[in-house]
């Protein structure tokens, strides 16, 4: 009798739930927001990471929590996205955050610095290794938070009209290229220009820069780089991992009822898994495709990779004495990565080394 009578009223208990749940969405108010993204609406992985936040906003709140998404340009250029969050032009925006740096040199931290963290270690150093905590202060100071929302995985290192063989191919050369590795390749003589997405291919096309690093295979077909310059370099050892994020107005997220804020959260963190798979499964085809239509794969050379490196702990060195925020950041976020490269070292190197490279080769057959 009494297993019955528990079973009984957890079985009430759970059918209360079940409703309240529904009762609960459809006491809260109807909001509507606007998100400026940062990317053309043809680059559906970029942009559709706006795009899933705003579907399953609106799926979980049953339609109370509408988000428009807006493609560069529609509302603001796809480098002001900060900007119009912060003055309140728009609610939200989703952005590469390293587009900033002209504000403080940390803003680098929360998508990618040169020779810093994959995409595995990016998300270990945003949802536990304190990355979030360390981002959020200087965030703040621009009456914003953020939300991890994608993460492209490593990127290729561009397209050249010329082959780059040694440094001295560096010199002069006009690139376009975002974050602090336009800094870095500075100090190797190159001339960078920061150049939103959508208007690469005519810089490249007119002439205005020789050379643009962008995503990967996969965006870089649909924009059609491999048109107007043949060379395609690797790795992109400026963005082992590079994180876009969704940032939000603090006083339009602190205003939000609880069970939107979470809501918002997941959507969020829905939308990071996504945009890494996405790339991973698109990008070997569309590699296929770009060198089978004529683009000439070439690895960096050693030494360009070497003298990049030193160069890259030079600004890191330099940014750290004039930004309070950057120096705080780089020293949790150091220990971080070295520790992150330490284990990557033991397990995932020698099976990557390994499996990479005998894959190329048949296997033996008994």
């Amino acid at each position: 009798m009494q297993r019955r009578s528990f079973l009984k009223k957890a079985g009430l208990g759970l059918a209360a739930g079940a409703v309240a749940a529904p009762a609960i969405v459809r006491a809260q108010p109807v909001i509507q927001w606007r998100l400026a993204s940062s990317f053309p609406k043809s680059l559906d992985t970029l942009y559709g990471a706006a795009e899933i936040l705003s579907k399953r906003v609106a799926e979980g709140s049953e339609g109370k929590f509408q988000i428009r998404v807006f493609a560069a340009g529609e509302i603001v250029p796809g480098l002001q996205v900060l900007d119009a969050v912060q003055n309140g032009t728009v609610q939200c925006g989703h952005t590469a955050p390293y587009y900033y740096i002209g504000k403080d040199p940390a803003f680098a931290f929360a998508t990618a610095v040169p020779f810093g963290l994959n995409a595995r270690q990016q998300n270990a150093w945003m949802y536990y290794g304190g990355g979030l905590e360390a981002m959020a202060a200087l965030f703040r100071e621009y009456g914003c938070v953020q939300f991890p929302t994608g993460n492209t995985g490593v990127q290729m290192g561009g397209w050249y009209r010329k082959e780059i063989k040694t440094l001295a191919d560096l010199k002069g050369l006009k690139m376009r290229v975002a974050g602090l590795a336009g800094q870095v390749l500075a100090k190797l003589g190159v001339v960078g220009q920061q150049i939103a997405g959508g208007e690469i291919y005519q810089a490249l096309e007119r002439g205005t820069i020789d050379a643009a690093e962008w995503v990967g295979p996969y965006d870089d077909e649909k924009l059609g780089f491999q048109k107007v310059a043949k060379y395609y370099y690797y790795p992109g050892w400026w963005e082992g991992g590079p994180q876009l994020s969704t940032i939000v107005n603090i006083k339009q997220w602190e205003a939000l009822p609880k069970q939107y804020r979470s809501i918002f959260e997941s959507a969020c963190a829905e939308a990071n898994v996504h945009m890494l798979a996405s790339y991973d499964a698109k990008n070997p085809e569309a590699l296929k495709r770009l060198v089978g239509g004529g683009a000439q794969l070439r690895q960096f050379p050693k030494p360009i990779m070497e003298a990049a490196q030193k160069a890259t702990f030079e600004i890191f060195d330099a940014a750290a004495a004039k930004s309070p925020h950057f120096k705080r950041i780089y020293a949790q976020w150091l220990k971080f990565r070295n520790d992150q490269f330490l284990w990557f070292r033991v397990a995932e190197m020698s099976y990557d080394n390994f499996t990479f490279t005998s894959a190329a080769r048949p296997v033996a057959k008994k």
